[in-house]
């Protein structure tokens, strides 16, 4: 597994230590897939979504850890993101959704960025055609795993990395589906797990795995969600949820109201890990936006 390099290691990897390369698009046939989930990118991504996984089973989105100066100049980063939102005001125009302010928003990320030599907008995988869906944030979490690669982000960061800045950029992201009517990219409709997200649902579902008292199908309680979202990550998704869509939960999200059924907070867990690997890991229209270079390698796993 994948995860980020301890006070007890030597030192922090040293920057000059990695060749560094341009970061360039590898899977541009369904063929490819093959490559990308032979690739060291594939075992170094899934490693880093798995280390984090286990490391925040059963703790509270309200527990203490520290906040390292990495993680602050991340959360400044995503702060100024979510202020740009509030600069930036929906205009009004006849379409319901995609509101055209958002491509103003989507131009300010993009001057900013555009003396780095990989650009802000290619972390977060956004693009100005007002769409979003869990390609983006596998680009963001690809992000997170480079940091972590590079030394930025260390073992200690761990639950910081979710709880602080993974979390945060949540908001961010709701905020803009909220205020620019953003749509889902390839959207499974009812059939989905959430039209945007996937890891929070990986994460969240840790964090609950031997609660005492909240079993899977208490999350589809309103009052359970109400009062227990602040503390975990799976219920600030259904509550979201929840405010954005109408109908009977069944209805509108039939994949999560069958998750309910499942017995054990474990059991949802390793069933969500498998789903994420078939349903965005292994799906081209997603992985084909996946830039490789130096640090997510597409060369082969070495033996």
């Amino acid at each position: 597994k994948i995860g980020c390099s301890s006070h007890e290691d030597d030192k922090p990897p040293n920057p000059g230590d990695f060749s560094f390369m341009v970061p360039k698009k590898e899977i541009s046939m369904v063929p490819d897939m093959g490559k990308w989930k032979r690739s060291q990118a594939y075992a170094d991504y899934i490693g880093f979504i798995l280390t984090l996984n286990e490391g925040v089973k059963g703790k509270k989105l309200t527990c203490e850890y520290q906040v390292s100066e990495t993680v602050e100049k991340l959360l400044a980063m995503l702060g100024t993101l979510d202020r740009w939102i509030d600069e930036t005001p929906p205009v009004d125009q006849p379409s319901r959704f995609g509101n055209k302010a958002y491509r103003t928003w989507y131009a300010k990320l993009d001057q900013v960025s555009a003396s780095v030599q990989e650009p802000l907008v290619a972390l977060f995988s956004i693009r100005s055609n007002m769409f979003l869906c869990s390609g983006h944030e596998a680009a963001f979490a690809a992000f997170l795993c480079c940091l972590c690669k590079v030394g930025a982000l260390r073992m200690e960061d761990q639950l910081a990395i979710i709880f602080k800045v993974f979390d945060k950029y949540l908001q961010v992201m709701r905020k803009l589906q909220k205020t620019y009517r953003m749509e889902p990219a390839g959207s499974q409709g009812v059939w989905g797990l959430d039209d945007f997200q996937f890891l929070p649902f990986i994460w969240g579902s840790s964090q609950l795995i031997d609660h005492p008292t909240l079993e899977p199908r208490h999350f589809v309680e309103e009052k359970v969600v109400n009062e227990y979202h602040q503390d975990y990550m799976f219920l600030e998704c259904i509550k979201f949820i929840n405010e954005m869509k109408t109908g009977p939960f069944a209805e509108h999200s039939n994949q999560l109201w069958n998750i309910s059924d499942v017995p054990s907070w474990s059991k949802v867990n390793q069933g969500l890990i498998r789903m994420y690997k078939a349903e965005c890991l292994e799906k081209f229209p997603v992985i084909q936006h996946f830039k490789f270079g130096s640090l997510l390698s597409i060369q082969p796993v070495k033996p």
